[in-house]
């Protein structure tokens, strides 16, 4: 019952908005050249040139990190007080990890919502982690909503837990980084090609230049095809990124990123929860009978978007122990998705006039097509300077961080014009379950839109936190930030049956915040860091980028996390383990008022509490292992005033009991290495808590082998994922889920000059 999606030719990426990028910030970057003085002269101070390694250590080298920018500055993970899960691009290659939200389904702790406009609602701890503010690419807010790429990522960390101090609004549930790859002072190159299930073709180029004694240049491009990605739905993207540093470990170093990706992906909605029978009155059941690959969508159903970027970078050290590192980002995004949400039709349609259930689904089951449009456009401008110094000072020693940012944020939302208002709505026509595509397709090319709303935000804030050493083996850590946002909300409504006129309604928002970071850290020797951390976070009514007369008053939301943990390195640094317990506490979570559907109040709270672990790095120099576990024993609705949904005294919905993933490689011989790995994830119920449906526990497998040719320049690799072909719930939704995806099997050769 699966589709095969027929693939077009598709016309080059269009790079010419990279190059007016590439124009711009060249001329910016002269200009930041002039902003810092050379220091004077001291013994402290970098020299001009120096002798150097011809290549700085990769996170395509080990499974284990040892060092983390997510605090803003360069820090030893030891010195991070928080839950921190770095997952290195060789964990990702190891895992053909090809997309971010592959990589975040694979970490403990997340947990996924199938949401309505085809975006996942992404929650940690059981709090949700907004895809519009809680992930970054180097430290920088990333807000849009796009199929995130892996090509041109180093790694990509995981902060559990408040994390405003260091981002700002947002950062309840945690925060995401994806670290992109830098140019390093090495000829380096490698090329990866891709065959796989569902006629999946991948390459990958990564090329790295030294250009000079102190510069260079690494360009990494990517092009994918699928005609199922595994859940249905086709592939068709291309990516490209490039970056140029001059100066590397400098006085002044400066560096430019050019990135640009283009999506022309499908979209599955999913699976319907079933009835066992015509008479059970809930549909809680997985779809047994159905292929978990099948499309019940239309052929030109479509999810095209787009991400352009270009950031400039200066680094300034005054000493060894002292640097700022000033960025500014220009990016645009584009989405437009056409997607279809199927339901069964009635009973009155169905064959012997009979309600849907497993005991009665047939190929001759009758389908009808609803319609998910989503089209919108970003523009956002981002600057951060960030100062990082160690320093002696009233008889202590201190590292001392602090920084400014400044952003400004545009989105535009567009609507369709109904057929009322003079628009050209194609009828999206019905189905069966035994033909579920049957060629039908529609012209999307026929509808117009209109815009619905705008949104318009300047935000600045700024932070400073230090870490004092108060003995030889303790050290204290406190941090302010204040955060300042001013959002402005058009929507644009017409009457049904014209276009005109329009009517504009304006809501306005402002924000002044303040976030709070404590903690206390014990470190008896090089191997052992133990911590006792509090922080504080907060969102804005604005996070979706929406404003109503409901919500445009309406405080922020708070939260507290409190983590006790430790963290062990083995003596030779090769291997690290973590662990910690965390609580972590909703204060003030906005509620519908029961009694006016049209007012908006700070009357809830929740709480989650567990534990969470990691392990990574190598055992023996032929083991390696990556592994990470989270089991939250305590999560409670304390108070709501909702009368639907998630009630005082239930389990949050998305918050499951445990879930897990560990992988493990093995150099059986000088040619030859053997991985596997599980994924495991407890039950749990979809969001607002339906009655009675419940999403089952599972746990799947994969395997991996790699066959080395021609030492450190040719391999292969063959993995397959969910080796038993496993049925599950990945993403939920109240009335439907998306299927995990099945049994996938790809061979990767991979050839590095």
């Amino acid at each position: 019952m699966s589709r095969k999606n027929k693939k077009a030719t598709r016309p080059l990426m269009p790079l010419l908005p990279l190059g007016a990028l590439a124009a711009g910030f060249g001329l910016a970057s002269a200009a930041l050249a002039q902003t810092a003085p050379a220091p004077a002269k001291e013994d402290n101070v970098l020299p001009t040139v120096r002798a150097r390694a011809s290549a700085e250590k990769q996170g395509k080298d080990d499974y284990q990190a040892t060092e983390t920018r997510i605090g803003k500055g360069k820090q030893d993970i030891r010195d991070i007080p928080q839950s921190l899960t770095v997952i290195t691009e060789k964990v990702m290659d190891d895992r053909n990890f090809s997309n971010v939200k592959e990589v975040l389904k694979n970490t403990a702790g997340i947990s996924f919502q199938a949401a309505e406009g085809g975006e996942e609602d992404v929650k940690v701890h059981g709090i949700s982690l907004q895809s519009t503010g809680d992930i970054f690419i180097d430290g920088m807010r990333d807000p849009a909503f796009y199929d995130r790429d892996t090509f041109f990522l180093d790694k990509i960390e995981l902060l559990r837990g408040s994390a405003s101090l260091l981002f700002g609004r947002g950062s309840t549930g945690g925060a995401v980084n994806q670290v992109t790859k830098q140019a390093q002072l090495a000829d380096q190159n490698q090329i990866d090609v891709t065959v796989g299930s569902h006629g999946a073709i991948r390459a990958v180029v990564d090329f790295d230049k030294r250009t000079g004694e102190t510069s260079g240049l690494r360009v990494s491009a990517m092009t994918n095809t699928a005609d199922s990605n595994g859940a249905g739905s086709k592939i068709d993207k291309r990516g490209i990124g490039l970056n140029y540093r001059y100066g590397v470990d400098e006085t002044d170093e400066f560096g430019i990123t050019l990135y640009g990706l283009q999506n022309d992906n499908g979209i599955n909605y999913g699976v319907r929860w079933m009835r066992q029978s015509p008479t059970d009155t809930v549909a809680n059941k997985l779809n047994t009978k159905l292929d978990p690959d099948a499309y019940y969508g239309l052929a030109s159903d479509f999810n095209k978007g787009t991400a352009y970027y270009g950031m400039l970078s200066h680094t300034h050290r005054f000493s060894k122990d002292t640097e700022v590192v000033t960025k500014v980002r220009y990016a645009e995004y584009t989405r437009d998705q056409r997607a279809t949400l199927w339901n069964f039709a009635a009973a009155a349609q169905q064959p012997g006039g009979q309600v849907v259930s497993l005991d009665t689904l047939s190929n001759a089951t009758v389908l009808t097509r609803g319609f998910q449009p989503k089209k919108q456009d970003m523009q956002t401008v981002t600057a951060q300077s960030d100062l990082s110094t160690r320093f002696d000072a009233l008889g202590f020693k201190h590292t001392l961080q602090a920084g400014v940012d400044f952003a400004k944020e545009k989105k535009q939302v567009f609507g369709q014009i109904t057929a009322a208002q003079g628009g050209i709505v194609p009828t999206r026509p019905n189905t069966t379950i035994g033909s579920p595509s049957d060629g039908a397709s529609i012209d999307e090319s026929l509808r117009s839109y209109r815009k619905t709303s705008a949104y318009v935000s300047d935000a600045y804030g700024g932070y400073v936190q230090d870490m004092i050493e108060v003995a030889p083996m303790w050290k204290v850590l406190a941090g302010l930030r204040y955060d300042h946002l001013k959002g402005d909300y058009d929507t644009y409504a017409v009457p049904t049956n014209a276009l005109t006129p329009v009517t504009t309604s304006t809501y306005q928002m402002k924000v002044s915040e303040v976030s709070k970071r404590g903690a206390v850290l014990f470190q008896p020797d090089a191997q052992w860091s133990f911590h006792l951390m509090g922080a504080t976070s907060f969102n804005t009514s604005g996070d979706a980028y929406s404003l109503n007369a409901a919500n445009q008053d309406i405080p922020p939301e708070k939260s507290v996390n409190v983590e006790l943990g430790a963290k062990w390195d083995s003596a030779d640094g090769r291997l690290s383990l973590r662990a910690s317990a965390f609580r972590n506490t909703k204060l003030h979570e906005r509620n519908t008022d029961p009694l006016n559907a049209n007012v908006v109040t700070l009357s809830g709270k929740r709480h989650a509490a567990g534990l969470d672990f990691d392990v990574a790095g190598r055992i023996t120099p032929a083991w390696e292992v990556f592994g990470n576990f989270t089991w939250i024993p305590v999560a409670k609705i304390d108070i709501s005033s909702a009368t639907g949904g998630e009630l005082q005294g239930q389990r949050p919905s998305l918050t499951p009991r445990y879930s897990g993933s560990l992988w493990t490689a093995y150099q059986v011989l000088p040619q030859l290495r053997l991985g596997a790995g599980v994924n495991a994830r407890s039950g749990q119920t979809p969001n607002r808590n339906p009655a009675n449906i419940y999403a089952p526990k599972f746990v799947t497998a994969d395997v991996m082998a790699e066959y080395t040719v021609v030492p450190d320049q040719l391999s292969f690799k063959l993995y397959v994922s969910n080796i038993a072909n496993k049925l599950y719930a990945d993403q939920l939704y109240t009335s439907f889920y998306v299927p995990g995806t099945g049994r996938v099997t790809s061979l990767t050769g991979t050839y590095k000059f």
